[in-house]
């Protein structure tokens, strides 16, 4: 049986990363699933001639990782996800890899619940994606 995390597993000051480089199979799965065909994320032509001289990811496909995070690393299991800011900063281009950050800010034990610094930065360390995140534990009986 997997055991669920529980809010004395963590302090603040704890640090985790997930990296994950986005496919251009992963652009095309996230636009069936959401709809979303602005041709600055599915048209060379059309994002050519933008500020950003090529197709960028949609923010939220890049933004989504941190729901990786929430799951499975920090709290991981047993976390429920509350709330998450984001700034978007820079885009993120098909085959660029980045690396997603929770640092946790404070626990409040009563709550069962943490505030997390969170940011995605790219190959070149510049934050793409910045927020804070509020996540909770089950209560286990």
């Amino acid at each position: 049986m997997t055991r669920s995390a529980c809010i004395d597993d963590f302090e603040a000051g704890q640090h985790v990363t997930f990296t994950k480089t986005f496919a251009e199979d992963d652009l095309r799965r996230f636009i069936e699933i959401t709809g979303d065909v602005n041709p600055l994320h599915v048209d060379d032509d059309f994002a050519a001639d933008t500020p950003f001289g090529r197709r960028v990811l949609h923010g939220m496909l890049t933004a989504s990782i941190f729901s990786t995070m929430v799951g499975m690393l920090l709290p991981g299991t047993g976390a429920i996800y509350r709330s998450q800011t984001l700034t978007f900063l820079l885009p993120v281009h098909v085959g660029e890899t980045v690396t997603a950050h929770f640092v946790v800010r404070s626990v409040d034990r009563a709550k069962h619940r943490l505030e997390i610094d969170a940011w995605i930065e790219n190959a070149s360390g510049a934050h793409v994606i910045e927020g804070t995140c509020e996540a909770g534990l089950l209560r286990v009986r």
